[in-house]
């Protein structure tokens, strides 16, 4: 390993400049990384990759290297991951550890040796999370699903069918010698192996792909629209699941966008356009209870209601949630999702669909709101899982779904994903039907 080259002085002072605003957690880390590649704007390509890749081993493993390096400050813990995360030795880091580091890591690294480590603590979840985990899960289970949650996630692509086949995407970047898979369950979706520039991408630019983890992917098509429909995405937020219903009802009936931020929704209208998307008709609101909301009640045949959420179920690619999330904002989330659940309702004509959607796999975001709302609206039904799932399998790979453990007294009818199962993000999505009475 050629330290020197891979570790110049640069090098380092991005990293640890760049998380020493990362981890006061004040805001999400992909925004403070990208306000921070606009301060360096001389970076190279190859720089960039090796900061950005050291930047979020740090706070994915952050209470790990806490606890290593008993210390929070930003260059201990970039030491602490290389010796921790990437096996460098000491000695390989020598000549480039100021006087003084040497001496402090060569004594944790004895330190720690004999130090007996908790779960939560090995795994990097605060305990409040690991907690609520193993209650739902179990003590084993929860260790599948942290150490999942501790790899990177894969980047993901949805082929756009207004515009193209997955098998002519496919060809396409193997001719570009980039490695693609198709992804297991979703027939839309393409994995590739490594990091592109995507937005410079010609079938980007296009409108061909679209970047969207295959379990965004899944939770959309359980929405199942038909053409000539009216379908409501009821937090359409920057339109990604909005685009693959356009997709599946071939630009027929009526979609509706509806976000109570409206920045998020303009910036839908270019994604439209790229996409070759004619049926959506984006509707900014104030809140669930907007009366813009009532020209459409009882009258959608479908409405998705992606909820806002906690995101625990993103810590591959969002590994800071866990650090900013609290006890206090999961409840005030789960008192947002129901009143955001109950509204979507009254918009579902009698035998339509509700589709409940959250990207966490905390009970109570999932399983308790959607209990909750049952007992107070009898006139819905949850339709079981392996009916909505029947389909899906891989032509190719002939994998039949499986779906992902269901916590202590869950809601049996959900599809769950997790990343230890099904290599997406973790996702719960449950649908329920209006009795036709």
């Amino acid at each position: 390993m050629n330290l020197r080259a891979e570790w110049h002085p640069q090098r380092v002072q991005a990293v640890v400049q760049a998380l020493s605003e990362a981890l006061t957690f004040a805001a999400p880390a992909d925004k403070v990384l990208s306000a921070f590649w606009r301060a360096w704007p001389r970076l190279g390509q190859r720089d960039r990759a090796w900061v950005a890749e050291t930047y979020y081993g740090v706070i994915r493993h952050y209470r790990r290297l806490t606890v290593w390096a008993e210390s929070t400050a930003p260059r201990h813990l970039l030491l602490a991951w290389l010796v921790v995360g990437r096996g460098v030795s000491v000695a390989q880091l020598a000549p480039l550890l100021r006087r003084e580091e040497g001496e402090w890591l060569a004594q944790r690294k004895a330190a720690i040796a004999g130090y007996a480590w908790r779960d939560a603590e090995r795994l990097s979840m605060p305990d409040w999370l690991w907690a609520r985990l193993v209650t739902a899960y179990g003590v084993e289970e929860t260790q599948r699903i942290a150490s999942s949650m501790l790899q990177p996630a894969p980047l993901d692509l949805r082929v756009n069918t207004l515009k193209a086949k997955r098998s002519d995407v496919m060809a396409t970047f193997m001719a570009e010698g980039l490695e693609a898979h198709e992804t297991p369950w979703s027939p839309w979706g393409v994995r590739l192996a490594e990091k592109v520039a995507l937005q410079r991408h010609p079938l980007y630019r296009d409108g061909i792909v679209e970047v969207q983890d295959e379990g965004s992917q899944l939770v959309t098509r359980l929405v199942a629209p038909k053409r000539r429909q009216t379908v409501v995405d009821f937090c359409a937020g920057a339109g990604g699941k909005t685009l693959v219903l356009a997709a599946l009802m071939v630009n027929s009936g009526q979609i509706y966008a509806c976000d109570a931020i409206a920045k998020r929704l303009a910036g839908l209208h270019p994604r439209l356009a790229r996409a070759g998307a004619t049926n959506v008709q984006p509707m900014a609101i104030a809140d669930e209870h907007d009366p813009k909301l009532a020209r459409l009640a009882g009258k959608a045949d479908r409405v998705l209601v992606d909820v806002p959420c906690s995101g625990i179920g993103t810590l591959r690619r969002n590994p800071d949630f866990k650090w900013r999330q609290t006890e206090a904002t999961v409840a005030a989330l789960t008192a947002q999702q129901a009143s955001i659940l109950a509204a979507a309702a009254r918009l579902v004509k009698p035998g339509g669909r509700l589709i409940y959607v959250t990207c966490s796999i905390l009970p109570e975001e999932n399983d308790r709101v959607v209990q909750t709302f049952l007992a107070a609206h009898p006139a819905f039904a949850p339709l079981p899982w392996n009916e909505l799932t029947a389909d899906w399998q891989h032509g190719t790979h002939g994998t039949a779904f499986v779906n992902g453990p269901c916590p202590t007294d869950g809601v049996p009818e959900a599809v769950r994903l997790f990343p230890h199962v099904h290599g997406c993000d973790g996702f719960f999505a449950v649908v329920l039907e209006r009795r036709s009475v």
